[in-house]
């Protein structure tokens, strides 16, 4: 096997705001698998918050690339798990082995003939309604936006919050609800209350609406929001304070979902042991992104079946998306049929890869 990579710009078609950090372009490293003439894909963004320079994803796959190219096959690191069949893969950035695994099933399923989803256990190809994030804005353009989404399809808004001021986030999520009186709203703080404020705050929000709500404190208390989970009128789930399997096991049964995004967990077979070990817990499960191209939500979309909230649009904030490939504007995310994860380049100006490694 031949393992390259080369890195490329992202750009949001407009900055995203929220409570820590305002955010209007990211790197995307575009990971290609090569054996037998054939080609599969994984990406790795770039993540100041997850620790995950680019300079940094370079570095671990420049270490992880002998041992992978060593291996007689895809499918023996596939099925070896790409985190066994690596030594020193523990040492691995979660993004990082994330998408070396994506390459992985993208190869094994084009050289099988199947869709990834098939590989995974799910003989359907899987599709569901995504939410779709306004950032910290004023209410007019809030409301607005709101509208354009309903319009177009969607369904199920996920509204940032977080404000130094608590009235600016009601007045945007009431400003939301005007725009788009059927759609179901989440909230997501970024973990900007503290316990109290929640529990001050999460009625208020029920009574405009708001269906659920995503980590609504500081993360690193997870006794704090067990309690917060307990009082709130409406379910809370876990996101900054759900990272590795087993944050969500300790989890299991105190909030009502987990927030699993395979940049954190480490791709899509550590997601299908967090959904399992979950099972019957009362915990359910939802599917985050990072801001990434199709190619990098495309594995998420073929597990798209298993979770009860689907908020799978970091494609959808990009000014241009260079791959294609699971749909999305219509509020809609679905997995390809065809072979792998189903995603193919989209010749974009401006987009293509600015560095090349090899």
């Amino acid at each position: 096997m031949r393992v390259t990579w080369q890195t490329a710009e992202l750009e949001l078609a407009e900055p995203l705001r929220i409570s820590r950090s305002v955010m209007s372009r990211r790197d995307a490293v575009w990971i290609a698998i090569e054996h037998g003439g054939m080609t599969g894909w994984g990406e790795v963004v770039s993540s100041e918050y997850l620790g995950l320079p680019t300079a940094r994803i370079a570095r671990h796959l420049t270490t992880a690339r002998p041992a992978l190219e060593r291996l007689p096959d895809p499918e023996t690191a596939w099925h070896a798990h790409t985190a066994d069949a690596l030594p020193g893969a523990a040492e691995l950035p979660a993004g990082v082995l994330a998408g070396l695994e994506a390459a992985l099933l993208d190869l094994v399923g084009k050289r099988a003939g199947r869709p990834a989803h098939q590989l995974l256990g799910t003989p359907t190809a899987p599709a569901a309604r995504t939410t779709r994030t306004i950032g910290i804005t004023a209410p007019v353009p809030a409301a607005a936006q709101a509208a354009r989404l309903a319009m177009s399809g969607f369904t199920a808004l996920k509204v940032k919050a977080g404000s130094p001021d608590p009235a600016e986030d009601l007045a945007r999520v009431e400003a939301v609800r005007t725009g788009a009186p059927g759609a179901s709203l989440l909230l997501d703080p970024n973990g900007a209350w503290s316990e109290r404020q929640a529990l001050d705050l999460l009625p208020r929000f029920a009574d405009l609406g708001v269906t659920a709500v995503e980590q609504p404190i500081a993360p690193g208390s997870p006794d704090a929001l067990a309690r917060v989970a307990k009082e709130s009128p409406i379910p809370v789930i876990a996101d900054e304070d759900a990272v590795s399997y087993e944050d969500a096991v300790a989890l299991a049964g105190l909030v009502h979902g987990v927030n699993v995004k395979l940049a954190k967990c480490g791709g899509v077979r550590a997601a299908l042991r967090i959904h399992e070990a979950l099972r019957g817990s009362g915990t359910e499960l939802m599917l985050g992104c990072l801001t990434a191209s199709s190619l990098g939500i495309a594995p998420a979309v073929h597990l798209a079946d298993r979770a009860r909230w689907v908020d799978l649009d970091g494609h959808l904030l990009l000014a241009a998306d260079p791959w294609t490939g699971i749909g999305g504007t219509d509020g809609t995310v679905r997995a390809a049929d065809r072979a792998g994860l189903g995603v193919g380049r989209t010749p974009v100006a401006g987009a293509g890869p600015r560095v090349a490694a090899r």
